[in-house]
């Protein structure tokens, strides 16, 4: 249940900041209550979430997934560029995501 959780904390975090690229400085209303409700949820569940899951691991998980899923939305979405220096740099954070996962195995 806590990955389930988290998984829904990763994907309103990532709605969150989609629609803050479209508030244009908090200056649209509705882009601006999808941002705010986004991050309010975001943290409830990643707080459900850190109930039976290490904190290490989840911030991990949901930093690294956050990190991830927005450079490759700006890349795919939101015109910004796809160089192989981003392509790399995202790569690194799921990979560096991964290690901390394995690392922290028993």
């Amino acid at each position: 249940m806590g990955y389930l959780l988290l998984a829904g904390a990763i994907l309103c975090e990532v709605a969150a900041t989609t629609a803050m690229k479209y508030s244009e400085g908090f200056t649209r209303l509705w882009p601006s209550l999808l941002t705010a409700g986004g991050y309010i949820v975001c943290f409830a569940l990643f707080a459900r979430a850190l109930k039976t899951l290490e904190v290490g691991t989840a911030y991990a998980i949901w930093a690294g997934a956050g990190t991830a899923l927005i450079a490759l939305i700006g890349m795919v979405f939101l015109g910004e560029s796809v160089t192989p220096a981003r392509l790399a740099g995202t790569a690194l954070v799921i990979g560096g995501v991964v290690l901390l996962n394995l690392g922290g195995a028993h």
